[in-house]
């Protein structure tokens, strides 16, 4: 039986997050820097102005780029929450839709051409981009056109407080849970030196700071920590493999993309990989899809996070179906689950607010999720908010109870390892983390 595990600490609100600033780092990257995240997060008003029109969404999810493999999962349980409340009757008596188009990565424009199309389309909420980066790219386009933005994969700590006039939200806690989830991993496998190599950018940087001060906190010396920041665009990491191999830790976490398999496999060729040291991942690189084209067992034994509850058998056979109608090979379902609860909230918050219009949805999103009566579908909230009741939309997910920000303030992570032939094992553990308000 799948076990859980809670950590719970004091969150304020001022707790560190990203900025867009940067310095340079002893690595000669520029570095992205934390930043306070003591603010009241902007909140969406209603317009007064409401309106039924259709409800349109539209896609924003890695079809090509670093995060590829998280695409198909999350558009499956997209194509599965429209699919499900237009059996319920749709939204405001009137079918929904969903208009899919792909994000690329941060190497491209693909996102913002994407976004272009999907505004002029006339849809009313955006569900995307997965890459935290990817969306600071296009964030502001976005809700300068009224328009709601959810991300089910974003974790980075910058949109805590970002300017986003309160129509941002995601169902992806923030990476000061996910940090302290792999610190609690770290811990109880007894690692008392570390080394964590970090992309550069706000979700790399971000998670990587704050695992760096959640092992501190956790009573590991700043000297026994050895923290690198590497240009996800570099063509060798060799120069900082060759410091973590002098450095000689006990671990090292390894945050970041599709990048991940070179770092991998060349720690590895150098003696620090996991069949040498205790090697830890994120929800970046911790995918089916790092194992393949991998050497033999080169990632056996190899642990790792990523926000994930126990899904249901109902729920995969659900959106496992969906994908192989919409021509989808499912090898991962990572924030499948994430993904559908943003199509369900997103269309409980317009029940709720009698309106399909961005901003009228956006004043409604928080609420739905906590303070009310308890409801796991479509059909049941929707029903019980005709009968005149607040709901409290518990999801594929679980609880949800957002913050002010547009966020969970609950974070579940399954203990993730890979087993010989380089696929992940199945999930017995959780670590849960909640802030308490």
């Amino acid at each position: 039986m799948a076990q859980k595990k809670w950590l719970r600490y004091a969150a304020m609100v001022g707790a560190t997050s990203l900025a867009l600033t940067a310095c340079s780092s002893s690595d000669g990257v520029d570095e992205v820097q934390l930043a306070d995240t003591d603010c009241d997060p902007p909140q969406a008003q209603a317009s007064g102005n409401p309106s039924t029109d259709p409800l349109k969404f539209g896609g924003l999810l890695p079809q090509t780029g670093d995060l590829a493999f998280l695409g198909p999962p999350e558009i499956a349980a997209t194509e599965l929450a429209v699919k499900e409340i237009n059996e319920a009757g749709g939204v405001l008596g009137n079918p929904v839709s969903i208009n899919q188009g792909d994000s690329g990565d941060t190497t491209t424009n693909i996102a913002n051409q994407t976004v272009d199309r999907l505004l002029a389309d006339g849809v009313q909420v955006i569900i995307g981009a997965a890459s935290s980066g990817v969306s600071l790219n296009v964030i502001d386009k976005i809700v300068d056109a009224g328009v709601v933005m959810f991300s089910p994969a974003n974790t980075s700590d910058q949109f805590v407080c970002y300017p986003d006039k309160g129509l941002y939200f995601r169902t992806a806690p923030t990476d000061v849970l996910q940090s302290q989830a792999l610190v609690q991993m770290m811990a109880s496998d007894g690692v008392q030196r570390v080394a964590v190599l970090a992309r550069n950018d706000p979700y790399g940087a971000g998670l990587a700071r704050n695992t760096e001060r959640f092992l501190q906190e956790a009573g590991v010396g700043s000297d026994q920590i050895e923290l690198i920041i590497y240009d996800p665009n570099a063509q060798s990491f060799n120069a900082e493999l060759d410091r973590i191999a002098q450095f000689d830790p006990d671990a090292i976490a390894v945050i970041g993309f599709d990048e991940s398999k070179r770092i991998i496999t060349r720690m590895a060729e150098i003696g620090i990989g996991p069949q040498d040291k205790l090697v830890y991942g994120t929800d970046g690189n911790m995918g089916n899809a790092l194992g393949e084209g991998s050497a033999p067992g080169l990632l056996e034994g190899m642990k790792g996070t990523a926000p994930q509850t126990a899904l249901s058998s109902d729920f995969e056979e659900r959106v496992r179906a969906t994908g192989a109608e919409i021509g989808l090979n499912l090898s991962d379902l990572q924030y499948s689950a994430e993904a559908y609860d943003a199509a369900i909230i997103t269309a409980l918050a317009a029940e709720a607010a009698g309106s399909t219009r961005g901003v009228d949805i956006a004043s409604e999103i928080n609420g739905v999720t906590r303070d009310g009566e308890d409801c796991t579908t479509f059909a049941e909230c929707r029903d019980l908010i005709a009968a005149g009741q607040d709901i409290n939309f518990n999801g594929i997910t679980g609880e949800l109870e957002f913050a002010p920000a547009g966020e969970p303030g609950i974070g579940s992570y399954g203990v993730l390892e890979f087993g010989p032939d380089n696929a992940l094992l199945p999930v017995e553990d959780y670590i849960v983390v909640s802030i308490d308000d």
